[in-house]
């Protein structure tokens, strides 16, 4: 049966506060777990004002003392950032604290600029061939390997399940190579989706991890009790894309009426082609999209996505959200 599972950009509103954010983040792991859902996700950004989840690791230790069942997980670390050692010692950690729940999804993009990576002392060089051996130096430290010269601890024999990212061919090749789980970041990259997912599964070859290919893909939902409610909350992540696409990123804003109509027709193209993985509406609507996205796809698992302006309004998206999966059975 197809999973469905929650990752959270942790938005820091305008008007709000990184601890209102964080919060909010360990509230909605609450009301995620508590509906149903199979996994919530953080993933790692740096030096953007909006997104509260930089420190990775930290964050999902608030949600996991907030959280009982529900796995949670990084989705993802950006690897290049890290040295693997580090990240082993983080996710034993966390494996320790919250045994059998914990996720380490792994990217390759640096989720940051220069200046940033220059900040974490980090050459991200995105040489094809550092990213595959620092993924499997990770391995080996999570397995206690004992061919190597240092031990993590904690993180030396926790197995924390690794995930390959992406948002192209790339990571697509490598999580099939490594026989691991692969999710696809369709939420705002969609164009390589169909044919990432294909080459995942043509070239899987089975693993100590892994007998079979398993792939996930992110889906944006803004769900409201009517059609027009749901248009008018997901206005305040269309103003955050196009500011994040002109320059400008910044913290969430709040919803503005007609904004999508008042955008030229080039930005409102762009919006939509970037947002194409995505239901705006009521239960109904959200089921109808949900429901094309996993025959399109033929997905293992779907991944949400919901930032809104209010929290409130976004525990009751993820909610009919629930609902509308649980029709579709």
């Amino acid at each position: 049966m197809t999973k469905l599972s929650f990752l959270d950009l942790v938005p820091v509103t305008q008007g709000g506060s990184v601890a209102q954010s964080l919060a909010h983040a360990a509230d909605l792991a609450q009301h995620v777990e508590q509906l149903g859902y199979h996994r919530y996700w953080v993933a790692e950004h740096h030096g953007m004002e909006g997104i509260a989840s930089a420190a990775t690791a930290v964050v999902l230790a608030h949600v996991g003392h907030a959280t009982s069942t529900i796995r949670i997980g990084a989705g993802g670390i950006m690897l290049p950032n890290h040295a693997p050692l580090v990240i082993a010692e983080q996710f034993g950690t966390l494996e320790a604290l919250f045994p059998g729940r914990v996720d380490l999804g792994l990217g390759r993009a640096p989720g940051s600029d220069q200046r940033v990576a220059q900040a974490l002392r980090r050459n991200l060089n995105s040489d094809e061939r550092q990213f595959p051996q620092d993924v499997i130096e990770l391995q080996a430290f999570l397995a206690g390997d004992e061919r190597l010269s240092i031990r993590a601890v904690p993180g030396e024999g926790s197995h924390v399940p690794l995930w390959i990212l992406g948002s192209s061919l790339f990571g697509a090749q490598l999580a099939a190579m490594l026989g691991l789980p692969y999710a696809f970041a369709s939420h705002f990259a969609p164009d390589a989706l169909d044919e990432a997912l294909s080459l995942y599964r043509r070239q899987f070859e089975p693993s100590e991890h892994l007998a079979e290919p398993y792939a996930a893909a992110a889906f944006n939902v803004f769900a409201a009790p009517t059609k027009d409610e749901a248009k008018f909350l997901a206005t305040s992540q269309q103003q955050a894309f196009v500011a994040l696409r002109t320059g400008n990123p910044g913290r969430l804003p709040p919803p503005v009426a007609g904004y999508l109509e008042s955008l030229p027709l080039t930005a409102r193209a762009t919006l939509g082609h970037v947002l194409q993985c995505s239901a705006i509406g009521d239960q109904d609507d959200i089921r109808k999209g949900l429901h094309g996205f996993v025959q399109r796809t033929g997905v293992d698992e779907v991944i949400l996505t919901s930032s809104m302006f209010d929290h409130q309004a976004r525990k009751t998206s993820v909610a009919i959200a629930k609902a509308a999966w649980d029709e579709l059975g």
